[in-house]
């Protein structure tokens, strides 16, 4: 496996696939050819199909200043090793030649392949499932967190520092933020009112009210355009911050275990993604959504006290719970059902944990079963509920009331 650095990237949404994917992808070329003064940038599948909504034309271009580029859509053609293809051509006008061109795939989180592999992937990591690092824990008397830092080395922490202070940004800006967000469905925030609602009253309805807010804060930012942390990706930016942010605020945890956690949590996504998928175009939202639930119930089973055992339960219920969901965003957007998704599946997280640490952590199905099983789920499901805007509610959506 690679670092969980690639599992938590900074950047502008709203979508790790089909904006921050892309924008690397330019800025590479661009790299390989500087003196190129004309590109362009042909499209295919789901990249095609909801990049417009998803604002990829715009993320490739902004990438590409101060050159000329021409984006060409193929939305009725795939490449053959990713729903989201691409091929860029450099051109130099003054010679009347094409300099060069590249094939390259965003496979979700902002990662990059072509025919050769991974872009950039250097992997650290020679244990990839939780059972053979369970039995490493079990073996060595340690535990998750532990095992990332033998890993990644102790520099780890600080930028696991830097991502928390940015996800800490995020549901502040995204609480304070009020309108309506960009595109034609007009979508208003929620967030801000939500969190107003939620701190004013008591008991379940202002734990589960701020939850809420604080997941619907990251989300709306992520639909905005605004700066996030994939967690694992753009789409699910919003679950991983909420729990963490709800806890630190209710449980006066430190620092210190806030950064373990989300060691953990990037453990929790990284083996997701080295062995299945996290891109919505490639098995649904459940490899985004599903990915991200596993994330923070993990996360929070470990703040509060438990074994890991019982954090591999909670990842384990949280994806289980999460098989056959659908990327069908109306209209390309990430925003129905996206954003209410990522609000939803923070509570759900929370609820895995706490049932988990109710219990022994003995459980019949474990978290790598659980993840092969999402991935193949994800491929019977159709290409219209992957990301392409063509089934689901991208198709029966019509504005309500």
């Amino acid at each position: 496996m690679l670092s969980i650095r690639e599992i938590f990237k900074k950047g502008y949404g709203p979508s790790s696939s089909h904006t921050i994917g892309p924008a690397r992808a330019a800025e590479i070329m661009l790299e390989r050819y500087p003196d190129a003064n004309y590109f362009v940038v042909q499209l295919y599948g789901s990249l095609a199909l909801t990049g417009k909504g998803h604002h990829t034309d715009s993320a490739i271009r902004k990438s590409f200043l101060p050159k000329q580029v021409e984006i060409e859509w193929f939305n009725d053609k795939s490449l053959p090793l990713h729903p989201n293809g691409m091929i860029i051509k450099a051109y130099n006008h003054e010679h009347g030649t094409i300099m060069g061109e590249w094939e390259v795939y965003s496979i979700g989180g902002g990662d990059l392949r072509d025919s050769t592999g991974l872009i950039n992937g250097k992997e650290i990591y020679s244990i990839n499932t939780l059972t053979e690092i369970l039995a490493w824990c079990k073996s060595e008397g340690k535990t998750l967190w532990e095992f990332v830092e033998d890993n990644e080395g102790k520099e780890i922490w600080d930028f696991l520092s830097d991502v928390w202070r940015t996800m800490r940004e995020t549901v502040k800006r995204g609480i304070d933020n009020e309108g309506v967000l960009p595109g034609p469905i007009k979508l208003p925030r929620r967030a801000s009112a939500q969190y107003t609602k939620a701190f004013n009253t008591h008991g379940t309805m202002k734990h589960i009210g701020l939850l809420f807010a604080f997941a619907l804060a990251v989300a709306e930012e992520n639909a905005a355009g605004g700066k996030i942390v994939t967690a694992p990706t753009c789409g699910s930016s919003g679950v991983l911050p909420a729990v963490l942010f709800y806890l630190n605020s209710e449980e006066s945890i430190s620092e210190q275990k806030m950064l373990r956690a989300l060691a953990t949590a990037g453990l929790i996504g990284n083996i997701v993604k080295h062995n299945a998928s996290i891109s919505g175009a490639e098995v649904g939202c459940q490899g985004e959504i599903g990915t991200a639930c596993a994330m923070a119930a993990a996360a929070m089973t470990q703040l509060m006290g438990g074994s890991p055992a019982q954090i591999e339960y909670a990842a384990e219920m949280a994806m289980e719970h999460n098989l056959g969901l659908t990327c069908d965003p109306v209209l390309g957007y990430v925003q129905i059902p996206c954003i209410e998704r990522n609000a939803i599946a923070a509570t759900k997280a929370y609820s895995c944990a706490v049932y988990a640490l109710s219990s022994d952590g003995g459980h019949k199905v474990s978290f790598d079963q659980v993840v092969k099983t999402m991935a193949e789920t994800g491929h019977d499901i159709q290409d219209a509920y992957r990301e392409t805007g063509i089934g689901g509610l991208a198709k029966n959506w019509e504005a309500f009331s």
